[in-house]
């Protein structure tokens, strides 16, 4: 019989993301608190979102008003990078990027992990932006799923083709 194996990996529905920008917006729009501030929230590029108001609050705000509808739509928070807000003429304005894919010394830390913590006769291998891990046992995958999960780790994982 083959080892059973997963994929450990870092990425985003675009989708989900592009639907909670569009609800921030729209709030930002609508909010009484966000009147005459100028409050904008857009892409910024592929992988960007930027973020615009009058005041130094009213931005910061508004980051925390498109942090809720990625919450309510189940996108960790581990994913947004979010900048600090800053001076643009006589607008505010916070660049955040949205991280997807494993970087290597996170993908090197994970796999340190799973050798040293994690069930013997599992291999975990990197493999460009994710990591394969592998072993015997399907047990012994599921425990190093619950292992994954349990460490605080800066990136949001996800399990994909478990075989």
């Amino acid at each position: 019989m083959a080892d059973a194996s997963f994929d450990v990996v870092s990425k985003v529905d675009r989708q989900e993301v592009d639907n909670a920008l569009n609800q921030a917006g729209k709030e930002l729009s609508q909010r009484f608190d966000f009147r005459g501030t100028n409050a904008t929230i857009a892409w910024a590029g592929e992988d960007g979102v930027s973020l615009q108001a009058d005041t130094e609050e009213r931005v910061a705000a508004a980051l925390e008003v498109f942090k809720e509808k990625l919450i309510k739509r189940n996108i960790s928070l581990k994913v947004l990078d979010a900048g600090e807000p800053q001076a643009s003429g006589k607008t505010y304005k916070i660049g955040a990027k949205i991280k997807q894919g494993i970087e290597s010394d996170v993908a090197k830390k994970i796999a340190k992990l799973i050798r040293d913590e994690g069930p013997k006769g599992v291999q975990a291998q990197i493999q460009g932006e994710q990591l394969r891990v592998s072993g015997k046992k399907r047990d012994d995958l599921q425990a190093v799923q619950q292992l994954l999960r349990g460490a605080d780790l800066d990136v949001a994982l996800q399990f994909d083709n478990y075989r």
